[in-house]
């Protein structure tokens, strides 16, 4: 063997049952694996001849790896993996690997014909990132990599999970993704829509807030905003800083008709599942469970439990991460059933990262609907772009951006539109309020504005949003049916851009295309 492995750390609750006689003459591994100071979801890497490396041990309990979040530390294991393996295939301790070494490695994972899995400039800065950590926390002179030098930074470097979503272009996706209907309009013989509901609700409330996966995966029943603002369309609520990615309390926003869609899923679908999972005894045997006794309000919310042994325990509710959150349980009408909102058809409570899977199968039934046989047989990423351009293609990230580009146009249409704005009265606005590049910034909870706009609104930096927008003015131009709606304005906006997925230009006009 000539592979370096990984093994994670499970969650308390999820160890396997251990045999009697111990794993390797231990008799309790999870308290073995807890004395050494590893804790859920740390990496362990096992070099190929199978023995535990015990000098990364020591790096993922160093303070330059540990206390990174979960998800870092896993992404960033995997990325130091490869690097090992490609070394250790090469006869080449990593200690002694040279700048050489690790330019030859970039070459090939980047730019070789003869890897068949290139990354790209982006991913690149990433692993840059692990491998930087490894040799600084190792002491390794010269540092082989560094990712503060520009020379070992990707020239090309850009996010490549932006995609936007025109709101139309949204309803299609669901109607054939995520509630089965056929390219006509009208249900797919042989659909199963056991989770429909669920699945179309997440999305509507997820594309409303622009809430990331991680904050709207996690959320918990008594979190679900309830209150409108006075406009009547929108309801506010907040969200925990353990779940958002700036570690900071922020308001949120989410429509009333989303709210509803998450209501019914709520009394129907959410409903049978927990009473199918009280009705075989499911949440009897979990071994974690915290029964919420009250939760408190005041300068912070708190929440009080007690566990299975009758033992209480309490945290401010903004301080819990998605993992506690899994095991806070509320009294129902027929006993305990999880806080968490999303659950799963055994009634347990649905981890943030398995909505990829929903959405991957959602994408596969869009093309099997809307491509066909000969088109399907060659792979997304090599099709050309007339292939691509007749499919809408969906992930979990691609709602925050949707919504940012969304709100951008309707906040400039309302503001130069309804308002009647001057170039000066939009200065004055801007100076009281903010302009609607500062307002999208703060929805999504970005500190700086530079990442809304170089990251989630990248189509629009080009072009002059007033000529976008603005309606043609009397003896200038003929108005026409295009310029009179945000339909209109995201057609044009697509057809003027790359990136943003309008079924204008996906698909001809089909009557499905027009759900919502």
């Amino acid at each position: 063997m000539d592979e370096w492995w990984l093994v994670f750390v499970p969650d308390p609750e999820r160890w396997e049952p251990l045999p009697e006689e111990g794993v390797l003459g231990v008799r309790d591994l999870p308290v073995a694996v807890a004395a050494v100071g590893l804790q859920p979801g740390d990496p362990v890497f096992v070099r190929p001849d199978f023995v535990v490396d015990p000098e990364l041990l020591e790096f993922v309990l160093s303070s330059e790896f540990h206390p990174l979040e979960r998800e870092t530390r896993r992404n960033y294991a995997l990325d130091i993996r490869l690097l090992l393996t490609w070394l250790w295939r090469r006869g080449i301790p990593w200690r002694q690997a040279s700048e050489r070494d690790l330019r030859a490695y970039r070459e090939f994972r980047c730019d070789s014909p003869l890897n068949p899995s290139r990354i790209s400039g982006t991913k690149w800065d990433r692993e840059a990132s692990a491998f930087t950590r490894l040799y600084r926390w190792a002491k390794v002179k010269p540092v082989p990599v560094d990712s503060q030098r520009r020379a070992d930074r990707a020239a090309d470097a850009r996010s490549s999970r932006v995609s936007w979503l025109t709101p139309r272009t949204w309803g299609l996706w669901q109607d054939v993704g995520l509630r089965g209907l056929g390219p006509d309009g009208t249900p797919v013989p042989g659909w199963d829509g056991r989770t429909e509901l669920r699945n179309t609700s997440f999305v509507g409330f997820t594309l409303s807030s622009g809430l990331r996966r991680q904050e709207s995966g996690a959320i918990l029943t008594f979190e679900v905003p309830s209150r409108p603002l006075r406009s009547g369309r929108y309801c506010h609520g907040q969200m925990a800083r353990a779940l958002s990615r700036s570690k900071r309390d922020r308001t949120f926003y989410a429509s009333v008709e989303s709210l509803r869609q998450v209501s019914a899923y709520a009394e129907s679908e959410r409903a049978w599942a927990v009473a199918r999972a009280q009705a075989q005894g499911r949440y009897e045997k979990l071994p974690l469970m915290r029964l919420i006794t009250k939760v408190t309000t005041g300068r912070t919310s708190t929440v009080h439990w007690v566990d299975r042994d009758g033992v209480p325990g309490r945290h401010d509710l903004s301080l819990l991460d998605w993992r506690e959150r899994q095991w806070l349980f509320v009294e129902g009408p027929q006993g305990p059933e999880p806080a968490w909102l999303w659950l799963t058809e055994q009634g347990m409570p649905m981890l943030p990262d398995r909505w990829n899977t929903v959405f991957r199968q959602a994408n596969q039934r869009c093309e099997q609907a809307l491509l066909t046989p000969e088109e399907r047989k060659t792979p997304r990423l090599l099709r050309v772009a007339e292939i691509r351009g007749k499919v809408p293609y969906a992930t979990p990230h691609s709602m925050r951006h949707s919504m940012a580009l969304y709100m951008l146009i309707l906040l400039n249409e309302l503001m130069d539109k309804k308002y009647g704005l001057t170039a000066a009265d939009r200065r004055d606005f801007a100076q009281l309020y903010g302009d609607p590049w500062w307002l999208v910034k703060s929805l999504l909870g970005h500190k700086d504005v530079e990442t809304t706009k170089e990251h989630y609104l990248s189509p629009v930096m080009h072009l002059q949003l007033e000529s976008i927008l603005a309606f043609d003015t009397e003896g200038e131009h003929d108005e026409t049916d295009e310029t009179k709606d945000l339909n209109g304005l995201f057609a044009r906006l697509a057809r003027e851009t790359s990136g943003i997925q309008d079924i204008e230009v996906l698909v001809e006009a089909r009557p499905v295309a027009a759900a919502s």
